[in-house]
């Protein structure tokens, strides 16, 4: 596949400039982190060594030095460096310990290896850096496809990547829905939580976890108590295990449960999340419903936009300056309030299904300072919305 994302561009840049970091790549499973990384190889021109740790049976540090010491054999030009991609580094027990030491000793004898680290597990990649590697790291962050990019690289249209979602593997198998609902469900779904969650974390019910995410799949963009996911699922043990469960799902780039928005308070720990995906893929996957189907329900439609924008807030506002969440009191809601230090924006999403739309005033009157977006009907396209960076939106 030719299309490059903008990420290739920025991680040449930041492995070009000076002082030199350890460049770390984080994002899903199946969203092109090995194929930028293939492409940044191209980009950079420089001698490099590939390496992935992505097996049956998970390496030991001692594979990472092995690499590391095949990089240094390596014989750059005067004005290049040595790079070394190292894919699924946080399957390597004792990864980021390893690299600490081989990093400080790569500066001390001012060697010419360029690491960039690949993981898929936000968890365990961002605990590792943050612990061994503080000061010697640059996080990039590779976000689900979003409509801008899949319109440049499969010509899709909007409806087509609300219902199909982001992901580049899948997307040849869209005219054959039934097929790519199976590749989506078996070689993605069940990769990433067979793989990045249950071998990675110590999971004492890990029918529960599987039966949380099906059960987010089919509340897209609703707000579900955690006693009436209680009700839903077998084996759910308590309130706090469905929480944690619900976090590690996240740490997967899987779904997401918003916290209730409180401004200058300390938010109720245990508030009723807001359940979004952070793929559309993975509601329509185990959904019965075909894309045409889909889209004569207004209301399960209208779940799918909202899903969509949650989604598109989610990966474009995963910076540490940014927080999203929704607002709710008695029945009036507003979809998602996003926060950037003091500045506060509400988002309702209007996409022609009927609801209540007195949340939004109710919100402004209580935060007079907040600014708002309407998105949809009678607002700002959403066309428009989708197909510029969530970043725009929240200057």
């Amino acid at each position: 596949m030719r299309f490059e994302r903008s990420l290739v561009a920025e991680v040449a840049s930041a492995c070009r400039r000076r002082p030199a970091l350890v460049q770390v790549i984080v994002g899903p499973r199946q969203v092109g982190k090995t194929t930028a990384a293939t492409q940044l190889e191209k980009h950079l021109a420089w001698p490099s060594i590939h390496a992935a740790a992505d097996g049956a049976l998970p390496p030991g540090p001692e594979w990472i030095e092995t690499q590391w010491q095949l990089a240094r054999t390596l014989r750059p030009a005067r004005s290049q460096k040595a790079l070394l991609v190292l894919d699924e580094v946080q399957k390597v027990r004792g990864w980021s310990e390893v690299v600490k030491r081989l990093w400080d000793e790569e500066r001390r004898r001012h060697g010419r290896v360029q690491p960039v680290i690949l993981g898929s597990s936000a968890l365990l990649v961002q605990k590792g850096v943050t612990e061994s590697l503080a000061g010697r790291f640059f996080l990039h962050r590779c976000a689900h496809w979003s409509f801008a990019e899949c319109k440049a690289a499969f010509r899709w249209s909007l409806d087509q990547w609300i219902h199909f979602g982001g992901y580049p593997g899948a997307a040849p198998l869209a005219r054959d829905e039934p097929a790519w609902k199976r590749y989506v469900a078996d070689s993605l779904i069940e990769t990433v939580l067979a793989r990045d969650v249950l071998q990675l974390q110590t999971i004492t019910k890990p029918a529960l976890l599987r039966h949380l995410f099906a059960l987010s799949a089919t509340h897209p963009a609703q707000v579900l108590s955690y006693n009436k996911m209680l009700g839903q699922l077998q084996d759910a043990g308590n309130t706090t295990t469905l929480a944690g469960y619900l976090k590690l799902l996240e740490s997967a780039f899987l779904v997401s449960g918003l916290e209730l928005f409180s401004r200058g308070k300390v938010r109720k720990r245990g508030s009723s999340p807001k359940l979004v995906l952070w793929n559309n893929a993975l509601i329509s996957a185990l959904s019965p419903l075909t894309m045409k189907q889909a889209r004569a329900d207004g209301g399960y439609f209208g779940r799918l936009v909202e899903n969509a924008a949650g989604a598109h807030l989610l990966n474009g506002l995963s910076g540490p300056e940014f927080a999203v969440t929704y607002f709710r009191d008695g029945d009036d809601e507003v979809d998602f309030v996003v926060t950037r230090g003091a500045s506060i924006w509400a988002l309702e999403i209007k996409s022609g299904r009927p609801r209540k739309t007195s949340g939004l005033s109710v919100f402004r009157k209580r935060y007079p300072e907040a600014r708002a977006w309407l998105v949809g009907e009678g607002g700002l396209p959403l066309s428009e919305f989708f197909a510029r960076p969530a970043t725009d939106w929240f200057d």
